[in-house]
């Protein structure tokens, strides 16, 4: 081998080891150093050494805030309403060691710790309570995980509820539940106001009987008035019961005659002395 070749190779090996020794680091990104298959450090932003062949960068992990979006998932409230619950949480990795190697994959853990967290706290409420309460659940939420993804070196910044409404299922069972509700309300104001209309049509009927017995009793008493006054006069009981029994008598073939079925009327050619034979007189 020439002088050369040694000299090509020996720089090589200078270079090849230079740059595993040398590692510049972008700003918002933290690398984790393993030495020996075991965490040795972590290299900040900017130029950072090393000992080249026994360490290597492992993870090159993120410091920038993070935004996770949390799937949708159906979730069963406390009076068994379906809901479908969304969210997106903001976090950010204070420690990299403790998220590398803390949790095999903290995407994956975080998003299934928010659903289930979810599942959990909804699932303490009913429909309308829930649907109204999208504050005081991302402030149980954020309480229920953060201490957990401290944990594994992660601060969560906050939690945010997308989306949570009633399933497509129970959207239509809610649907028909108020059409029903909006007839069942029709219904009883029907009712409510034939019955109303019936009462007043019977009280009208009742007024309407008391004044005509209040009329007759009047025209009783006045006619009673009369006859005693005509039998003062004339000192004859039976005239006077001969005009009443007359005109009754009269009133009725005058009621007879109006009918549609009337035809011919016939009168007494006597009057006074067809009366006298219905008083039982001569």
């Amino acid at each position: 081998m020439d002088g050369i070749t040694v000299a090509a190779v020996f720089f090589g090996l200078v270079f090849l080891t230079v740059s595993m020794a040398v590692k510049l680091v972008p700003q918002g990104t933290k690398f984790v150093v393993q030495r020996l298959g075991k965490f040795h450090k972590t290299l900040g932003p900017g130029l950072n050494f090393i000992m080249p062949y026994i360490d290597k960068v492992a993870h090159k992990v993120t410091t920038k805030d993070i935004v996770m979006d949390i799937p949708s998932q159906e979730v069963i409230t406390k009076d068994n309403a379906v809901m479908v619950v969304n969210a997106v949480s903001y976090i950010n990795i204070t420690s990299p060691e403790k998220a590398v190697y803390g949790v095999e994959d903290y995407r994956l853990a975080i998003m299934n710790l928010v659903q289930t967290s979810l599942r959990s706290i909804i699932g303490e409420m009913k429909l309308d309570e829930a649907l109204s309460s999208r504050d005081m659940i991302k402030a149980r939420l954020k309480e229920a995980i953060s201490d957990d993804i401290s944990d594994w070196g992660i601060t969560l910044k906050t939690v945010e509820i997308q989306d949570i409404t009633p399933s497509a299922t129970m959207q239509n069972a809610m649907e028909e539940q108020a059409a029903a509700e909006r007839q069942r309300r029709a219904t009883v104001t029907r009712a409510d106001g034939d019955k109303s209309a019936a009462i007043l049509e019977a009280e009208g009927r009742l007024e309407a009987s008391k004044r005509d017995a209040e009329a007759q009793v009047v025209l009783a008493q006045a006619t009673q008035v009369a006859i005693n006054k005509v039998t003062e006069a004339i000192q004859d009981k039976e005239l006077p019961a001969m005009y009443l029994l007359g005109e009754k008598y009269i009133g009725a073939i005058q009621d007879l005659s109006t009918s549609e079925n009337a035809k011919t009327i016939l009168l007494p050619a006597d009057l006074p002395a067809a009366v006298r034979g219905m008083l039982g007189g001569k």
